[in-house]
């Protein structure tokens, strides 16, 4: 059995969930990023008397580590980790893209491609097959016409997240889907329980948030 508070504060839409095993128990959200900080702790003290458990109850605490905001990151890494030193107890961290692509997930397709809003033309990406095995690494990327063809020229894949609005006036590719799926920390649940169950938590006094700052084209390997 495991007890887990699960916080995502990487983009706009805050929010922040209890989950035993993969059962949800309690969820909350804040739709203002400027109130995220100042939401956050009042939030996890709400949720945690209205389900009926102390702080001193979690087994682990799961956060999403970015890419994303660098102000939300900071904020739910600082509380994740201060709550964790507190009681005692491991840290889940799990890729903000990766959250995306499950919260997206369609077994049509052959690839899913999660993209997170940045600058300009620019997104954070990263390229999951099915099983939301990573098979291009996280990455910040300027958009043109011709990103992703040599995925497309073979794949099906699906595009999610709130960058996808600059990639979709781009391409005309059958293979290309869209998904305007938002993730939030009920999908974090379910990722975080396996993640508890192999024991593979974070290292806890060097975890940082995971900023994307250099931009690269994309290329597909072999």
């Amino acid at each position: 059995m495991s007890l887990i508070l699960n916080i995502d504060t990487a983009l706009d839409i805050a929010s922040v969930c209890l989950a035993k095993d993969e059962q949800l128990l309690q969820f909350s959200v804040n739709e203002n990023q400027k109130e995220h900080s100042s939401w956050l702790h009042n939030c996890i003290a709400e949720l945690m008397q209205e389900a009926g458990y102390e702080m001193k109850e979690l087994d682990a605490i799961a956060v999403s580590i970015g890419p994303g905001s660098y102000t939300g990151l900071r904020v739910g890494l600082a509380a994740a980790k201060g709550f964790c030193y507190a009681l005692q107890i491991p840290l889940i961290t799990v890729n903000t893209l990766k959250l995306i692509a499950f919260a997206s997930k369609d077994e049509s397709v052959d690839l899913i491609c999660p993209m997170i809003d940045a600058r300009r033309m620019e997104v954070f990406t990263a390229v999951y097959d099915k099983n939301f095995v990573e098979k291009v690494p996280s990455r910040a990327m300027i958009l043109d016409e011709s990103s992703f063809d040599s995925f497309l020229s073979s794949n099906k894949i699906l595009f999610c997240g709130n960058g996808v609005k600059k990639l979709k006036p781009l391409l005309s590719n059958t293979n290309a889907s869209f998904s305007d799926s938002i993730a939030d920390a009920s999908h974090l649940a379910q990722l975080s329980y396996p993640v508890f169950l192999n024991k593979q938590f974070a290292d806890l006094a060097y975890s940082e948030p995971f900023y994307l700052k250099e931009f690269y084209s994309l290329v597909q390997k072999g």
